[in-house]
């Protein structure tokens, strides 16, 4: 068992920057790839990046490339998202996700936090 406490949500005007961040505890997690997806009040829950255990490589949504940037530290257990140049369309439920191999499906991933609100001010 995979628990993830997802924080650093919060509310910024356009064109700020927030920084998410993901703990995770119980079972090693060092060895799993890491997600980050989001879900906007009446749509589906998409993808936003991905990260292999190594680090090594990312992965991320069109809508958001050159904006947003993940990154891990396995010592910690913690994965981050980097958001800048934020847009009100990012506004949504941010969440994180663990799964045996880098995927950008949902279905690929086992376990997955709470979620915390990002709310983008025009």
């Amino acid at each position: 068992q995979v628990h993830l406490v997802e924080s650093g949500g919060g509310l910024v005007q356009a064109g700020g920057s927030l920084r998410l961040s993901c703990a995770a505890s119980g079972r090693t997690t060092s060895s799993y790839a890491m997600g980050w997806f989001r879900q906007a009040p009446g749509k589906e829950r998409e993808f936003v990046a991905a990260i292999s255990w190594s680090g090594i490589s990312t992965y991320y949504a069109d809508s958001v490339k050159g904006r947003f940037t993940i990154s891990r530290d396995n010592a910690k257990n913690t994965v981050y998202l980097q958001m800048n140049s934020l847009k009100p369309e990012d506004t949504a439920v941010y969440y994180c996700a663990v799964a045996k191999v880098v995927a950008r499906s949902h279905r690929d991933y086992d376990y997955w936090g709470q979620g915390t609100q990002v709310t983008v001010s025009s």
